[in-house]
């Protein structure tokens, strides 16, 4: 497998997606779940906050230490994304131009949301 510039960044991209996918989205919430706590608590309006804090000991406890951290979990993510590549090419192609895809459209996203809060 060679890595000319556009590869890397089709890598690039999907390594960004697929880590802010099992991080932060709602939709993979049920995957954290169970490496996760809940904590609540009254901010100074009195309102309810949650937070999600990982779970203290154990493999859950590691799991959750690591799937909270974007820059660790992106290791991993590139580990895994690097390596389907390398041995599983036919099958990896179709995933990485799927979330590279999806990768810069989010980054679109977020550009037109910050210039339309400015304004």
């Amino acid at each position: 497998m060679s890595i000319n510039w556009f590869t890397f960044i089709l890598l690039s991209l999907a390594v960004f997606r697929l880590t802010r996918l099992l991080v932060y989205d709602q939709i993979t919430e049920f995957v954290r779940r169970p490496f996760m706590q809940e904590y609540e608590s009254l901010d100074e309006n009195g309102e309810l906050e949650i937070y999600l804090i990982p779970r203290e000991k154990g493999l859950r406890g590691w799991i959750g230490q690591l799937i909270s951290c974007y820059w660790c979990t992106g290791i991993w993510i590139s580990i895994f994304i690097f390596s389907a590549c390398w041995f599983f090419p036919r099958l990896a192609e179709p995933l990485v131009y799927i979330l590279s895809i999806a990768g810069f459209a989010s980054i679109i996203e977020t550009i037109i949301q910050s210039k339309i809060s400015e304004e």
